[in-house]
């Protein structure tokens, strides 16, 4: 009974969400297009509350799966330098003048360093998924040093814009904008729930799930590719948001105490509760502008991660 009441009581809080801020909104102008709630409601604070939701859907589902397949559970789906190349793109764009299209190369470097972990998957026996983690990681500080260089040639707005990206936002203006990370992440949860039998095949050892008719390397790569578009997708609108893949599924399963297989569609869902529930407080916080997602994700999600493992100990 208590995880349906969980439900219940996230979901009301995600549909009043919208509704609070620095300027408060009327509901009974949500009809009126003349009115300055109306443009608020549906062009800033509804888009915000979509991107976050299904952002941290992603974050989070990406969480499981990359703890699944690397048996680690301190993989995050930021593992595999996913993250930094669409933080590169962003900051090439800053530093070279193409600010408009910041999103665009956010997506296209995230998309290179899958194009570069699928050329290298090809090359791995089924049974070496740690090398590619490895790989990930050394593109996560090759990605870095170069970002220094960026950082090195921007001036200081631009130094400013890059590391104000870093930090995180939802803030986007527009529902048309909310498409992209919308199809992005039930593309992603229907490809879990299709996957999800060899998820649970693969958590015991893939030399198991190999006897069970699992064909590893392939099942690997079509999990990690589709998690690091997803992910790419998500990083060149939000920025890099932490956390939320590490905790979100080790607290789902405390809570629901299933197997992955079984918690695919409540950590997807607690992981965009995580981010809605970020966002609100950083626009209720009472400063002159917005806290960005980023550091919120950390205060929340730090100490509470500490007291589980507390707990469980």
């Amino acid at each position: 009974m208590k995880p349906i009441l969980y439900l219940l009581a996230l979901t009301l809080i995600i549909i009043i969400a919208p509704f609070h801020g620095q300027i408060p909104i009327e509901l009974y102008n949500l009809d009126n297009p003349t009115t300055v709630d109306y443009k608020l409601f549906w062009d800033i604070r509804l888009p915000r509350v979509l991107v976050a939701f299904f952002a941290g859907g992603i974050l989070a589902l990406g969480g499981l799966i990359f703890q699944s397949l690397f048996k680690n559970p301190m993989s995050t789906p930021y593992t595999l330098g996913v993250a930094s190349g669409s933080t590169l793109g962003v900051a090439f764009a800053i530093v070279f003048g193409f600010s408009s299209m910041l999103s665009l190369f956010g997506f296209f470097g995230a998309l290179f360093t899958v194009i570069i972990l699928f050329a290298l998957t090809l090359r791995l026996k089924s049974y070496e998924t740690n090398a590619l983690l490895l790989v990930g990681i050394a593109l996560a500080f090759f990605y870095n040093a170069a970002l220094m260089i960026l950082f090195y040639l921007s001036d200081e707005s631009q130094s400013f814009e890059i590391i104000r990206f870093t930090m995180g936002s939802v803030d986007v203006v527009g529902l048309e904008n909310t498409l992209p990370i919308i199809f992005a992440s039930l593309g992603l949860l229907a490809l879990s729930t299709f996957y999800k039998k060899e998820l649970k095949l693969l958590l015991t050892s893939n030399d198991y799930a190999y006897l069970k008719g699992v064909n590893v390397k392939r099942t690997n790569t079509v999990l990690l590719v589709s998690v690091s578009i997803a992910v790419g997708v998500c990083v060149s609108l939000t920025g890099p948001i932490g956390f939320v893949g590490l905790i979100i599924p080790h607290i789902v399963k405390t809570v629901y105490k299933k197997s992955a297989e079984q918690l695919i569609l409540p950590i997807f869902f607690y992981g965009g509760f995580f981010l809605v529930l970020s966002d609100l407080i950083a626009r209720n916080l009472g400063s002159s502008s917005d806290i960005p997602i980023g550091i919120i994700t950390a205060f929340l999600g730090g100490p509470f991660f500490i007291y589980l493992i507390m707990k469980k100990r």
